[in-house]
């Protein structure tokens, strides 16, 4: 995290300068006179040196900061990822309503391309060559080649503005859980959908090698049912590559899922870091990539010591 950071902080603060550019105009409007950029770059302190900038960047995400400057002050409070000139508002206030979009957007997608991308993988292991391995195999290749947009704006043609069956608008879960869930539907199916077909193939092959090991052979001709051989021993194996990747996956998504978000329009961190993006808005931006990162950190770090609870053969030491 702390390589992450002093990155992206050098990205936005430190790299301008050795290029030749005053940060403090990429917080401005065009027209912006100098006294407007003399004040941005009194109140983010740009003026000072660029490891006391960064010091101050990381004790304000824990210890929150103060912005003074141009006859004015604002109080950051932990954690303070910055001050959006944009819109005029506190980065993590922006961003604090996003967040729980994006979980629910994760969180449901994730329940069902693991459920559904698991069992069909195992499912075509065991039938290997069979018109089912086939069928799945042709649709999990259509899923990884489908972009998001295209199939996220298909389902909203055939199931919310064909069928209306559901009206794919967001809705805060406290107002009507029904409707939220509701909203929902389509991008959770959507984006499972892309990673489930992945999950499908990456099972079907860990499946396929490790039915061939010897400790599964044995399994077998000692009598053991062949529900005990797949779910107690082959299951344990092949679920160590599928953690890993879901460890990625699912904190990547945590820091925004850019394009679901944009194509059902749910106000979530991906849809921020467009907008941030669009509107050069650049402490928007470095707020979004730190949370992404985090997310990830974190995702990792629950990965590995899951695997010792998975794996009887990884020992925490």
């Amino acid at each position: 995290m702390l390589v992450v950071t002093l990155v992206t902080f050098g990205i936005f603060f430190a790299i301008p300068k050795l290029t030749g550019t005053d940060p403090a105009t990429m917080y401005v409007g065009k027209q912006a006179d100098a006294a407007a950029i003399e004040g941005i770059r009194q109140k983010l302190g740009l003026s000072e040196p660029i490891l006391v900038q960064f010091w101050k960047f990381v004790t304000g995400i824990f210890l929150g900061r103060d912005y003074t400057g141009g006859g004015t002050s604002e109080h950051c409070p932990m954690p303070c990822f910055g001050y959006s000139f944009r819109s005029d508002r506190l980065v993590w206030e922006l961003l604090r309503d996003r967040i729980p979009v994006t979980l629910a957007l994760a969180a449901g997608a994730c329940v069902l391309w693991v459920l559904g991308g698991v069992a069909t993988g195992v499912v075509s292991a065991l039938k290997r060559g069979s018109l089912w391995d086939r069928s799945a195999m042709t649709v999990a290749l259509a899923g990884v080649s489908l972009p998001i947009y295209f199939t996220g704006l298909l389902s909203l043609a055939v199931f919310s503005y064909g069928l209306g069956w559901v009206d794919g608008q967001w809705v805060d879960f406290a107002e009507d859980p029904v409707a939220w869930f509701s909203g929902l539907i389509l991008p959770w199916i959507t984006l499972a959908f892309l990673y489930a077909a992945m999950y499908a193939r990456l099972t079907r092959a860990t499946m396929l090698e490790i039915l061939g090991e010897d400790y599964i052979r044995t399994a077998r001709a000692k009598g053991l049912r062949e529900p005990v051989v797949i779910g107690k021993h082959a299951m344990r194996s092949t679920m160590t590559p599928i953690l890993t990747i879901l460890g990625m996956d699912l904190g990547a998504l945590v820091g925004g899922a850019i394009l679901t978000e944009t194509t059902f329009n749910l106000p979530g961190l991906g849809q921020a870091a467009v907008k941030g993006i669009g509107e050069r808005d650049l402490p928007l931006i470095l707020g979004v990539t730190l949370i992404a990162a985090t997310a990830v950190v974190v995702a990792n770090l629950v990965v590995d010591l899951l695997y010792a609870v998975i794996d009887p053969r990884v020992r925490l030491s």
